[in-house]
């Protein structure tokens, strides 16, 4: 079993910068797909970012490509999304998610239903 902890959300203006970081319990992390969903108000749950167990792969949503980038340290147990550029419609709140696809190390998945392990959430607030 994994548990999850997403720390790093808050308030930043438009244009601004925001790292999300998520720590995650147990000494198998590197085996687990991470991912990265968010969910504003009145809005269904959507995808945003998925890295593989190994962290060689990585896939965006378009909506994020070339300003939000996920990564993984695993000797650290926590993988992070490095949020640039925000926009007013990226505020959300932000879900850490874990995927057990073994025992590919290079899977990814962008499907939340592949996801069995989900953190509370962090609250991203951008301001225009």
């Amino acid at each position: 079993q994994v548990q999850l902890v997403e720390s790093g959300g808050g308030l930043v203006q438009a244009g601004g910068s925001l790292r999300l970081s998520c720590a995650a319990s147990g000494r198998t992390f590197s085996s687990y797909t991470m991912g990265w969903f968010r969910q504003a108000p009145g809005k269904e749950r959507e995808f945003v970012a998925t890295i593989s167990g190994s962290g060689s792969v990585t896939y965006h949503a378009d909506s994020v490509k070339g300003r939000f980038t996920i990564s993984r340290d695993n000797a650290k147990n926590t993988v992070y999304l490095q949020m640039n550029g925000l926009k007013p419609e990226d505020a959300a709140v932000y879900y850490c998610a874990a995927a057990d696809l073994a025992p590919s190390i290079v899977a990814v998945s962008a499907n939340e239903d592949e996801y069995a392990y989900w953190g509370q959430g962090t609250q991203v607030t951008v301001s225009s």
